[in-house]
């Protein structure tokens, strides 16, 4: 789809990326190749994925936050609990709240043995307070790294990446 928009300005915190490039992971790449090196704190391939609160913004205000996209976009976000010693995540956000939907889908890694590496959640924007929240066409998925069988840490990764179809990809 062509757009008659100008060309857009040069933006010192975007990536310097050359013509016809796409961002267009696969669920496989943005675990091995962004989270996983995110949450160990190595280097990333490019920094293309902007760190924000996403709790902290309505899903429309998310796009002008983000690195790089026009209809789909990508953030690191840290996941706060909703009780402190407490596994629920706090879902709220500024207007309303991201409610979760459907089953967790696991992340295959093929690169690594078919093995198991992470964990996709779909999430639906309600505005307003539950349970009268009313639903949005917003849609984010979160995707957390699986956790490890040795560890005796229960701790969950303090980022991850979400995404939205068919209006925003977060």
């Amino acid at each position: 789809m062509e757009s008659s928009k100008s060309a857009p300005e040069i933006d010192s915190d975007r990536p310097n990326l050359p013509p016809g490039f796409r961002f267009h992971p696969t669920d496989e790449e943005l675990v091995v190749h962004y989270l996983k090196k995110k949450a160990t704190s190595l280097p990333l391939p490019v920094a293309i994925i902007a760190e924000v609160d996403l709790y902290k913004y309505d899903p429309w205000e998310l796009p002008a936050k983000a690195c790089y996209g026009e209809e789909e976009w990508y953030f690191f976000s840290p996941r706060d609990r909703k009780y402190p010693n407490g596994a629920r995540p706090n879902r709220a956000a500024t207007s309303g709240y991201w409610k979760a939907t459907g089953t967790d889908k696991p992340v295959i890694a093929l690169s690594e043995g078919n093995r198991k590496v992470g964990v996709k959640k779909a999430l639906v924007f309600y505005g307003g307070k539950p349970p009268k929240g009313i639903k949005t066409n917003w849609i984010m998925h979160e995707y957390r790294l699986a956790d490890k069988p040795d560890s005796g840490n229960n701790k969950p990764p303090e980022f991850y990446i979400g995404s939205k179809k068919s209006s925003m990809r977060v």
